[in-house]
């Protein structure tokens, strides 16, 4: 498969083309990040590329959504939590700066990261983090991506 998934994100997930995909949710797609320079970062897609913003939703699509991204993060927690001890919280942020979609940033944070950004918001790491191959998602994250799936399918059967 190549990454021109990356170029339609939310239509080759409907597609079920995208690999990046870890579960579908009530109002979107839990997809695990491109990049891993904060192991477990990931991303909820909402499930209709023409809505780019959380006020276009239907107030019940929305409050789904909101719930997705609560869901992910908790996943994320308890994911980072039992994989990596110096794990701390987890960012929740929907931004809308940069894709025309609406989305949701999820991103676990933790006590090795650098004394002058530990405490700041993630998109003050340096830009070369969003490039460096070192942190590319790929099969190196499998078993982290494993995890996140198991925790969004305990979650989720729960409801």
């Amino acid at each position: 498969m190549t990454s021109e998934w990356r170029t339609d994100r939310i239509g080759s997930a409907l597609r079920g083309e995208n690999p990046a995909v870890l579960r579908r949710l009530q109002a979107g797609f839990a997809v695990i990040g491109d990049v891993q320079f904060l192991p477990g970062y990931s991303v909820l897609l909402v499930d209709d590329p023409r809505v780019e913003r959380l006020s276009e939703l239907p107030k019940g699509k929305r409050l789904a959504f909101l719930s997705d991204m609560d869901v992910l993060g908790e996943a994320v927690e308890h994911a980072c939590r039992r994989l990596d001890p110096a794990f701390r919280r987890v960012n929740l942020e929907i931004l809308g700066n940069t894709d025309g979609f609406l989305h949701a940033h999820v991103w676990p944070r933790f006590e090795w990261e650098p004394a002058d950004l530990v405490h700041l918001p993630v998109w003050l790491y340096p830009r070369e983090n969003w490039a460096d191959e070192r942190y590319a998602l790929d099969a190196r994250h499998d078993a982290l991506r494993e995890e996140i799936s198991r925790e969004l399918n305990r979650l989720t059967a729960a409801v």
